[in-house]
């Protein structure tokens, strides 16, 4: 690990930028407090922020970042990720680089989190930067902060977009930086992860990470998803954390305090809104903990599946699987293999096959080709020599469903050897969620 997993780098606003903070560590056999205390002391002094009169620790020497993870201090501090992920996963992320742009409601409380977790650097991007900076160096010293006051456009891009991050996280809320970074993370091969609306939504529990072009009953979403469509011909593809909850109130109207005054006069930035929407403050929060929670998962190599949005209630479910008896009478003249019931085939449709047919389950299509009735689709087995369980359903439309019985298992290995390979990892999982 070099010294790129030692930093940190947040972004801010619009100015100059601010040094380097070195990370170091202890090398002598000194207690957690002691030990901590100097690490402290050393970024602070460093930072030309005093303690008091305590002196420099003259122990205090660099560590490479591989040893970072064997430093008693760090690895109790990290001790829950390292029973979570496991010391190997762990150690992606503490060699991770995250940028973070937008220091709101949102950013702030993502990069935080990002930090408790130890992730190696980091660049956040609004006026706050130096403030966190400071903040930040008291929880996690063993990371290399950096601050920068600059406001992210085409001028900057490649400078905040430099250095090869794991993960870019978009936390802005004005929707033509929003859109420019997104296209210019999409042009650099960055991996990114974008904040939708969290203004005037009270329910924490409708919020979803998705594809761009699933996320709906959002107005940022869908202005986001027009303007990188028409301007840059991004048509998804691109995580997103946003909620299903309907806004709860509009924007409110400019009250200046004087006649002369007018929005602009209270823009911290050219070119950005002032911020005259409802938001209840504990939503951007919690959008924040979501984004920090999903990269670091991914960080870390944590295979997971984030949940489809598929807007149907337990009667859709009972009619696909009202039909798949009916099809298993027909075919097999009984329907006695059937081994699954109603709630199952909601696992089935929704998380397995996110409510589309196997062949249609390209993340060109996500979205657009969203099912909204069970009017064509169905159930029907993949391996005809085995019972229609968990493992064995594929959902298909009608006529996908005939030419299916028709064919055999070796034929579309032969054919679609790609078909055959996807809908054998979908079952798989299947298989070793349910332990069958």
């Amino acid at each position: 690990m070099g010294e790129r997993a030692k930093e940190w780098l947040l972004a801010a606003g619009a100015g100059a930028a601010v040094g380097a903070l070195s990370a170091a560590a202890v090398m002598n056999p000194l207690s957690r407090s002691k030990r901590r205390e100097g690490y402290v002391r050393n970024l602070l002094e460093s930072n030309g922020m005093t303690t008091g009169n305590a002196r420099p620790n003259r122990h205090l020497s660099a560590v490479g970042s591989s040893d970072l993870l064997s430093d008693e201090v760090v690895s109790e501090q990290l001790t829950r990720n390292i029973q979570f992920f496991g010391m190997d996963s762990q150690k992606k992320v503490t060699e991770s680089y995250v940028v973070v742009i937008g220091l709101g409601g949102v950013g702030s409380h993502a990069t935080s989190m990002l930090l408790r977790s130890g992730v190696g650097r980091d660049d956040v991007g609004t006026s706050k930067a130096l403030c966190l900076k400071k903040h930040f160096s008291m929880i996690y010293p063993e990371c290399q902060i950096d601050a920068k006051v600059q406001l992210y456009d085409a001028s900057s891009e490649a400078e905040i977009l430099s250095g090869q991050p794991d993960f870019v996280l978009d936390c802005i809320d004005n929707i033509d930086t929003k859109v420019a970074l997104l296209a210019a993370c999409v042009r650099r091969g960055l991996k990114v992860l974008s904040a939708m609306g969290a203004g005037a939504r009270a329910d924490p529990t409708r919020i979803r990470v998705a594809d761009l072009r699933e996320s709906s009953n959002d107005p940022l979403s869908r202005s986001v998803r027009y303007r990188l469509k028409k301007e840059h011909g991004i048509e998804g593809g691109i995580p997103v954390v946003f909620s299903l909850e309907k806004p709860k109130a509009k924007l409110l109207p400019f009250q200046a305090s004087k006649e002369e005054e007018t929005p602009s006069d209270y823009q911290i930035v050219p070119g950005f809104r002032v911020r005259i929407i409802p938001v209840l403050g504990t939503i951007p929060a919690i959008f924040g903990q979501v984004m920090a929670s999903y990269v670091i998962t991914q960080l870390a190599g944590l295979d997971f599946q984030t949940e489809p949005v598929v807007n149907l209630d337990l009667d859709h479910y009972r009619i696909l699987h009202q039909r798949l008896i009916e099809h298993e009478e027909l075919m097999y003249g009984t329907a006695e293999q059937v081994l699954v019931d109603a709630e199952e085939v909601m696992y089935i449709v929704k998380e397995l096959w996110r409510g589309r047919s196997a062949r249609d389950q390209s993340q060109k299509d996500t979205g657009q080709k969203m099912w909204r009735s069970v009017n064509e689709l169905m159930l029907v087995r993949w391996d005809k020599s085995k019972a229609a369980g968990i493992s064995n359903l594929i959902l298909l439309k009608f006529s996908e469903a005939d030419a299916h019985e028709s064919t055999t298992l070796f034929r579309i290995k032969e054919e679609e050897p790609e078909f055959y390979s996807m809908v054998s990892r979908v079952l798989k999982r299947a298989e070793m969620e349910f332990a069958l």
